[in-house]
């Protein structure tokens, strides 16, 4: 594997010099140190990092906040704040940033590693899963046809006619496709798979809930009956309305 790039911001000298030798120990690069949140901008264009470890209390014009929002938002690179102790609002500012972790001032070897090594796994776990949605997406976008969509099945891309799919189920941040045989489950939000299955034939019935109409076997009160399934599935009040327009009824 290759050696973990870092980047080091931290405006107090003696800390930066211990934070810089305890990562070298541990085996990992020291690409920069940085003491302002322009400098640490500046350093992580230049030298992309794998991840960088930002003091939250910069001096300056930016403190260590703002220059992880602005470099994590432009160039999509991990970071982990440094911190001893800092006010409750500050903490909240820092939390809205979505940081991969926090090392508590004064730190330990063993922390240091351990914050890096999670978060950089993480991150690159939401690459791969990023790119695998986005292609995913492509291929559905740039199809001729209605008729298929493609689902990730372990290392696989597979190919799944529209007309099988019985509903699809949401499930906190992954959705599951069912169909008669199988059930497939992709990491994306109800409200992108609404979108992708903009097909005459789906509609969303409920918050967790898009079904194939031409699937339903009956509707029970406030239930929807799946042909050949044993679930039941509800249909929210916020949905009833376009639910019955867009069904025939005698």
């Amino acid at each position: 594997m290759a050696q973990i790039s870092v980047l080091v911001v931290e405006d107090e000298i003696i800390v930066a010099k211990d934070l810089e030798h305890s990562l070298k120990r541990l085996g990992y690069k020291v690409v920069g140190t940085a003491s302002t949140g322009l400098k640490a901008i500046e350093l992580a264009n230049e030298k992309e990092p794998d991840i960088i470890l930002m003091d939250i209390m910069l001096k300056g014009e930016m403190n260590g906040i703002e220059a992880a929002d602005i470099i994590g938002k432009s160039l999509n690179i991990p970071y982990i704040y440094l911190t001893a102790y800092a006010e409750d609002y500050t903490l909240e500012k820092a939390k809205q940033t979505e940081p991969y972790g926090y090392i508590i001032k004064p730190f330990k070897e063993i922390d240091i590693k351990t914050a890096i090594e999670m978060a950089v796994y993480k991150h690159q776990k939401n690459r791969e899963v990023k790119k695998e949605r986005d292609l995913l997406y492509q291929i559905v976008e740039n199809r001729e046809t209605t008729d298929f969509v493609f689902v990730k099945s372990k290392s696989r891309f597979i190919k799944i006619r529209t007309d099988e799919i019985l509903f699809i189920e949401a499930l906190k941040d992954y959705v599951i496709i069912h169909t008669n045989n199988s059930k497939y489950t992709i990491h994306s939000t109800m409200k992108d798979i609404e979108r992708k299955f903009d097909f005459d034939n789906f509609i969303r019935v409920h918050r967790s809930y898009i079904v194939n109409t031409n699937k339903i076997a009956a509707i029970e009160q406030h239930t929807i009956i799946i042909e050949d399934h044993k679930k039941e599935i509800p249909i929210g009040g916020s949905y009833k309305e376009k639910f019955i327009q867009k069904m025939k009824w005698v």
